[in-house]
């Protein structure tokens, strides 16, 4: 157990370096030399300064740490560690990457690089958040959100960008705004796959009158645990087993020929979930 905690913990500590190196590198290449409007903290922090002269960076500093801060309060210390790392990771790979890159960029056609800036930047935050880490600074909001309320990080995270790009529209040229948007659209789209990766299943439901040879079927062939709920039909009043299984979409062709093989009547509901925790999915299987 022991070993199996130190490697989640590397793991995840892996997964915060790479992500910050990854973001970081996406901020030099793309979104840097276009000139984009950018979202988050740092577009708060120039906004802010912009609109009284005051310093950008002693801000953006002040807002962090209020961030942190809360985040450590709201979504317990271990968070607020890994976003620390993440708030000192983050400069340290841009100061390399524009080390390294000099000033060179890979293109200069604004609309690719809103489009790989908007990629990189929302594959890079996913792979931070799934760590239980964060960049900081607006990225701590939503996830506390999602804590008190169970709202979508990647939808109060467009919120509250879209909101910080509007602040800015007396200060930019108009199409580095316009493409703001849109790369804040993309990125948000690319950070809710990136969330669900690897997590999303197919719920299965199934009535029948041959429910104990469709368990048996599921259990021993397709190796997937079912759950048998007590129903009843709505016009006969008849009683009747439903049952409950959750599988790999793969498997869903597989489960469905099996089912009409035993029983062409049955009524089969498909539904698409977006995580599912516990034995055979996030905790080893258990056979007696």
């Amino acid at each position: 157990m022991n070993h199996s905690n130190h490697g989640r913990q590397l793991l995840s500590a892996a997964a915060v370096v790479l992500g910050n190196a990854g973001y970081s590198l996406t901020v030099a290449l793309f979104l840097e030399p276009a000139g984009l409007v950018a979202g988050g903290a740092t577009g708060v922090a120039l906004a802010f300064g912009r609109l009284t002269g005051l310093s950008v960076s002693g801000f953006l500093l002040a807002f962090n740490l209020v961030m942190l801060v809360w985040g450590w309060v709201v979504l317990g210390r271990a968070f607020a560690l890994n976003t620390l790392a993440s708030s000192i990771l983050s400069p340290i790979f841009l100061g390399l990457a524009e080390t390294m890159l000099h000033g060179r960029v890979l293109t200069d056609d604004l609309f690719l690089n809103t489009v790989f800036a908007a990629i990189g930047v929302g594959a890079f935050m996913g792979i931070v958040i799934r760590a239980g880490a964060s960049t900081g600074g607006m990225d701590i909001p939503p996830l506390v959100l999602q804590k008190w309320f169970r709202w979508p990080v990647s939808a109060t995270m467009l919120i509250f960008d879209i909101a910080v790009i509007l602040i800015q529209i007396p200060f930019s040229p108009v199409p580095q705004l316009l493409y703001g948007i849109v790369a804040i659209i993309i990125q948000v789209m690319v950070l809710d796959k990136v969330l669900l990766w690897g997590e999303s299943r197919t719920e299965v439901k199934l009535i029948s009158t041959k429910a104990d040879e469709l368990c048996a079927a599921i259990l021993h062939q397709l190796d997937r645990g079912v759950t048998i709920l007590n129903g009843a039909g709505g016009y006969t009043h008849d009683p009747s087993a439903v049952l409950l299984s959750v599988i790999s979409s793969r498997e869903l062709s597989r489960l469905e020929k099996l089912v009409h093989a035993i029983d062409p009547d049955c009524f089969l509901i498909v539904s698409q979930v977006t995580e599912v925790r516990g034995r055979g999915f996030s905790m080893d299987k258990k056979y007696q």
